[in-house]
């Protein structure tokens, strides 16, 4: 029996108040690419004049990272930068765990395993959401366009070489993004704690973050949604603890059944990962009550005080308060695409399946999509 990684961490991991801290400890100059957005360069590194590189990735197509995306922005990149730094949400970081590599294009060549993945250059991951976790984590997933789907790639040689957590880079963060993003760092952290996989160790990251999640989202039900503010760096420490607690175990069938769903109808990540979440936890009662899943809902409906018996009831009044929940046909989703969707996870998705708490099969997959439906 292969022995099971107890613990892995892997890019060291930095904290700073402000931008311009990070900026005079890192000496951002020569040699460096900022990859980012606009809107997140001006106000916060804007006036400091960087004698870098920079790109921002919303010139070339807005949403979630694509094959075709990352092959026009690997173009205009210079060529002989030693460091890539990206500042952004989850697309920005899987652009440059791509970008870092040795052998970049072409982009599906990597997805389809016919180039070695080989680090290239030295990896600065600085989020500025507080969900993907990624800047922890080895896996880079894109929209593959002639495909009609996503799928995503992990190697040891996409993590970064630092990941870089800046409390300022949140204060503007709109409060659908926050939603969205700590919605999923909440499931990244649900699925990592029951993947078979995981391991005491991982664990403890994945129940810290859940507690601390789930609190603050008590107290912006009890204050209202503005008394984020001073907890966002709490929410920050969560996903990064979120993306540590699946970087070895995994995600699972959450996010394998989101994906054809959300490329399909272009639902941020975070937003299609909730509407799928409680029906597969439901699914996973069905076919087996006790174990890590009964730990789990034991210490939720600890956090929320209610029954343990209704903790998916109160779980998802609670996350309502934040992002209301809606059916899949209230996307536009049709009958017809729920046997696709589910063929789809089946074909493509294994990477992704194999982290199931349970397993399951084309049938139990179709019926999850059914109920959501």
């Amino acid at each position: 029996m292969r022995a099971m990684i107890e613990l892995q961490l892997k890019p060291t991991i930095y904290t700073y108040e402000s931008c311009q801290e990070f900026v005079n400890e890192l000496k951002i100059g020569q040699g460096d690419l900022i990859v980012t957005n606009e809107y997140i360069y001006e106000p916060n590194f804007g006036d400091m004049n960087l004698p870098c590189a920079v790109i921002f990735q919303e010139k070339y197509g807005m949403g979630e990272p694509s094959d075709e995306m990352a092959e026009a922005m690997y173009r205009d990149m210079p060529k002989d930068v030693t460091r890539i730094i990206g500042i952004g949400g989850g697309t920005i970081m899987d652009l440059c765990k791509l970008f870092s590599l040795r052998h970049v294009s072409p982009i599906l060549d990597l997805f389809d395993g016919k180039k070695p993945i080989e680090k290239g250059k030295e990896l600065i991951l600085i989020p500025t959401t507080c969900g993907t976790g990624s800047e922890v984590t080895n896996v880079s997933v894109m929209a593959l366009i002639s495909r009609n789907t996503k799928k995503g790639i992990a190697d040891d040689a996409m993590y970064a070489d630092k990941a870089v957590l800046i409390t300022q880079l949140l204060k503007t963060l709109p409060f659908k993004v926050f939603a969205t993003s700590s919605i999923d760092a909440l499931v990244h952290a649900v699925e990592s704690a029951l993947s078979p996989h995981s391991t005491p160790s991982f664990r403890l990251f994945s129940y810290h973050a859940i507690d601390l999640i789930l609190h603050g989202y008590m107290e912006m039900r009890e204050k209202g949604l503005e008394a984020r503010g001073p907890l966002m760096k709490n929410f920050l420490l969560a996903s990064n603890w979120a993306g540590i607690a699946f970087s070895t175990p995994g995600c699972a069938a959450v996010h394998a059944m989101s994906y054809p769903f959300g490329a399909k109808y272009h639902v941020p990540h975070g937003e299609s990962n909730y509407v799928i979440f409680i029906g597969v936890m439901n699914c996973y009662m069905s076919i087996k009550s006790d174990g890590e899943i009964a730990r789990l809902n034991a210490f939720i409906a600890e956090i929320l005080g209610c029954d343990v018996d209704h903790v998916y009831e109160e779980l998802e009044n609670l996350l309502n308060t934040i992002l209301p929940k809606k059916a899949l046909h209230e996307y536009g989703v049709t009958e017809e695409d729920l046997a696709e969707f589910a063929d789809s996870v089946m074909k493509n998705q294994g990477r992704l399946m194999s982290h199931n708490f349970v397993e399951l099969d084309y049938d139990k997959v179709y019926s999850i999509y059914k109920a959501l439906y």
